[in-house]
């Protein structure tokens, strides 16, 4: 019997390791945007791949941890996940790029629907909210990895050699947690009646929303943080990744705060106040672009998005008549369009306006998600009871 402190330790590593994954990939991003001479809509054509290979998993993540458990899902996808971030590290021209990115976000959903299916299991377990503290992890490997890229472009390593070392690291995670990481039989959670994809209740398509809202402005840090350090802010190749490594700090940070604050203040206050964040400092990049600004700005963006995910995830798992995997999968469907549509929309009105015109309309997204939590209220209340 796995005890289930190992269990919590086990699902955390698995955080971890993914977190390190995605930032070694976005930590690169103007490095393969130099290497093959990308416009900003190119490279958001590019960018496209990850999201769309995500949305594109989300039922078939669904469906694998009901057939095989999240176990099995959990294990092999983390393995493709690394594979696949060395794949992108060593593609020879645009096109090959652009297929490992969507290779890599369909293996990272993967993971995102087994992962957090495991936590929300051990969070039942423990009788408590826990679920942000396991994405406070995945934050702090952002912020590790934005760090270990940023040494990496220091020291002239190209993102090959980068990701053969996080390959090295993740292999020897992967083998020596993977006893912690329960076998659930994944059927069970459906009650044996067979995988059935229904329409989300009103509970989860607001959720989904505030969720698209908030991973829409994820994705634009994530992947457009470091082009917009460069090109609008002048910042200088050593302090390009500053601005990410500041937004995957903070984000980690808030992530561990995110439950106290919640039970002190209400999740739906929570979520309200993140929005508002996110647009004041969205909009503060916009308005003052010089990086002693633009870093503590993104600094309250990542207090902003920090607790967006985890709180949606926590409140569909708590949805009456739902399996938390099938919930989960739900409100993940409707939030990554945001992610989908974020990334290339920024490259696509950047070529118009500019990025500074891009990170403007980010903001007003932020500023949504207070909107949506307000039209969404009774149904989050009746959630959470």
């Amino acid at each position: 019997m796995v005890k289930l402190k190992t269990r919590r330790l086990s699902a955390g590593a698995f955080f971890f390791l993914t977190g390190l994954c995605f930032s070694s990939w976005a930590s690169r991003i103007p490095d393969f945007q130099d290497k093959f001479q990308l416009s900003e809509g190119q490279l958001g054509s590019v960018l496209l791949g990850l999201p769309l290979g995500s949305l594109l998993a989300l039922p078939l993540a669904a469906w694998a941890v009901f057939r095989f458990g999240s176990k099995l899902v959990v294990l092999a996808g983390m393995s493709f996940y690394i594979l696949f971030l060395v794949g992108i590290g060593f593609s020879p021209d645009a096109f090959i790029l652009a297929l490992m990115v969507f290779i890599f976000g369909m293996m990272g959903n993967m993971m995102n629907i087994s992962l957090n299916t495991q936590a929300l299991g051990i969070e039942k377990d423990y009788g408590r909210n826990i679920l942000s503290s396991f994405h406070g992890l995945w934050s702090l490997a952002g912020f590790i990895g934005a760090g270990i890229g940023a040494l990496m472009v220091y020291f002239d390593l190209t993102p090959g050699d980068h990701y053969l070392i996080i390959l090295l690291l993740g292999a020897g995670m992967l083998v020596y947690f993977e006893k912690g990481i329960l076998s659930d039989g994944g059927k069970k959670e459906t009650g044996g009646g067979g995988f059935v994809w229904k329409r989300p209740n009103a509970t989860l398509a607001n959720l989904g929303m505030v969720g698209f809202c908030g991973m829409m402005c994820e994705g634009c840090m994530f992947d457009w943080s470091g082009v917009y350090m460069a090109k609008e802010v002048g910042a200088s190749a050593a302090w390009v990744p500053s601005g990410y490594v500041a937004y995957m700090g903070a984000m980690a940070l808030g992530r561990f705060f995110a439950d106290k604050f919640s039970n002190r203040f209400g999740k739906m206050m929570v979520l309200q106040g993140s929005g508002l964040l996110i647009f004041s400092g969205l909009l503060l990049s916009v308005l003052v672009p010089f990086v002693w600004v633009v870093i503590p700005a993104f600094m309250l963006v990542g207090f902003g998005t920090a607790a967006v995910v985890p709180l949606t995830y926590s409140l569909a798992g708590s949805a009456s008549g739902y399996a938390p995997g099938l919930a989960i999968a739900m409100v993940s469907t409707i939030s990554y369009f945001g992610f989908l549509l974020g990334p290339p929309l920024i490259g696509f009105i950047a070529e118009l306006i500019g990025l500074k015109g891009s990170f403007a309309l980010m903001a007003l997204v932020g500023l949504m998600i207070p909107f949506w939590v307000r039209v969404g209220r009774q149904n989050f209340v009746q959630a959470r009871s």
